[in-house]
């Protein structure tokens, strides 16, 4: 997994600005061109074409160019590495949690048996009477 981690720290670092994100997600709908992709957004074409760098440079988008016109496409494979990642991390997490409830849940039992043995205050004491 160490040498993943910079393909994953690109990954994350090109997910971690919301117009790529954005753009990641009308790509999900299929293929477009630059132009169409840049359409929703109030910045410059020369702007935008670095997010498009961003997200070519972290593998989550392939694009060619026919004529004038540059295409791009969603690259899902860039994504299994992230995908890995957060299993590794949820299945860690998980095993802590489940130690964690199981410590909370002596902690329980031990607090009902230490309550169980103390005299009852209804109960009235030997001598006290």
């Amino acid at each position: 997994m160490a040498n993943q981690s910079p393909c994953l720290d690109q990954v994350f670092a090109a997910l971690a600005d919301p117009t790529r994100r954005a753009i990641v997600m009308r790509l999900c709908a299929g293929e477009a061109s630059v132009g169409e992709l840049a359409d929703p957004f109030a910045m410059a074409l020369p702007s935008f074409m670095k997010h498009i760098h961003v997200l070519e440079t972290s593998g989550l988008v392939l694009s060619e160019k026919s004529g004038r016109v540059r295409t791009c496409r969603l690259s899902p494979d860039a994504l299994l590495g992230a995908e890995d990642w957060f299993q590794q991390q949820r299945a860690i997490w998980e095993a802590r949690l489940d130690r964690f409830e199981a410590y909370v849940m002596k902690l329980k039992k031990e607090k009902e048996r230490a309550a169980a043995k103390r005299p009852s205050r209804t109960t009235k004491r030997k001598g006290s009477e």
